[in-house]
């Protein structure tokens, strides 16, 4: 059901924008790379994490580009706590989406997104779209707006 409220979410929010599914993975930075014929960074990765701890944990997404590594000092500066990445369980409960599949579009429940200031050296990015062979094909700000995200620099 993943790839289908991705694509049902999009065709409702942004009916100009189309879910690309391939014959081959696009599950990981390189091999969306590959597929789509474009630098690795171009792929946009979300990440699942929760900041915090005890009651004031919270879970949220990070969208951020394909090679970069989340940092904990600047994540607990932009998110006032310290990350703790979801495990591929934790993922598909959260979003529907199976770990390479991981999008900010079609959630069953909404999700505070952040969207990493390395996306904006791109003019097209290309995250996922709910499954392990699907991605979608926007502009970096496009995917801010649609996900109502908030810009942070939380990669190295």
């Amino acid at each position: 059901m993943s790839l289908e409220s991705v694509k049902a979410d999009l065709a409702q929010r942004a009916p100009d924008l189309s879910v690309i599914v391939t014959s081959s993975s696009t599950a990981t930075v390189e091999e969306a790379a590959a597929t789509h014929g474009v630098e690795p960074d171009q792929i946009a990765k979300t990440l699942g994490v929760k900041v915090g701890s005890g009651s004031n944990a919270r879970t949220v997404l990070v969208v951020m580009a394909g090679t970069k590594r989340l940092d904990n000092r600047l994540t607990k500066e932009a998110l006032g706590g310290r990350p703790r990445f979801l495990n591929g369980e934790e993922v598909l409960a959260l979003t529907s989406h199976p770990p390479g599949g991981v999008c900010p579009f079609g959630l069953p429940e909404p999700l505070p997104v952040y969207c990493d200031d390395s996306l904006r050296a791109f003019g097209q990015i290309i995250p996922a779209g709910g499954a392990t062979n699907a991605s979608v094909v926007l502009t970096p700000q496009r995917l801010a707006d649609l996900t109502s995200a908030t810009w942070v620099k939380v990669s190295i």
